[in-house]
């Protein structure tokens, strides 16, 4: 698969299957993100991975109830970062929360490449995460990564869960948020 076919076959399902992700594959996760770009190369991303019978059951706790879905999931990687672990520079730009969205994003390009689904979620307690972690005060939890195959059981969606599931919603209009040379200005 190119990169190409992977950002087109990408998809944040719900759909999980419990079976065990192989450490080839965690490992090639990893590797896709330690590559990624960062402001300076400070690489300011902590990456937990929770997939062991005393945390993993931790973190699921921490989920909201609408993404009970992801309790199903083998693996959780906990994601946070500090400001101070990135470049600071002027009108509030504190890269650190850039830097590690693009690692992210390369395991979400590199999940899909394996078969998997690697789905980032906003819907968790990051204090509970942090506890259940010992994540330091001064980290921001910035996101769950729901890590699993994809699965048949699709019991735990809800009923609005189910309806976006076959598809990939919509992408906006290209020139509502790309602009030609000037703010507002639609790119055509």
């Amino acid at each position: 698969m190119d990169v190409l076919d992977a950002i087109r076959t990408r998809r944040a399902r719900r759909v999980l299957s419990e079976r065990p992700i192989e450490r080839e594959k965690i490992d090639a996760l990893i590797e896709a993100a330690r590559l990624s770009a960062s402001c300076n190369n400070n690489q300011p991303w902590r990456l937990t991975l929770c997939m062991g019978p005393e945390t993993l059951p931790l973190v699921k706790d921490a989920l909201s109830k609408g993404n009970v879905w992801a309790t199903k999931a083998p693996l959780i990687i906990v994601v946070a970062a500090r400001p101070q672990d990135d470049c600071q520079v002027g009108d509030r730009r504190d890269y650190f929360l850039f830097s590690t969205g693009l690692a992210i994003g390369q395991i979400l390009l590199r999940a899909t490449e394996l078969g998997l689904i690697a789905h980032p979620i906003a819907g968790y307690d990051p204090l509970k995460a942090k506890a259940a972690l010992g994540i330091p005060e001064e980290f921001v939890v910035i996101t769950y990564v729901i890590v699993a195959y994809p699965g048949s059981d699709d019991s735990l969606l809800s009923p609005k869960q189910k309806a976006l599931e076959p598809e990939r919603p919509e992408r906006k209009p290209i020139g509502e948020n790309f602009f030609l040379d000037k703010w507002g200005v639609p790119y055509q």
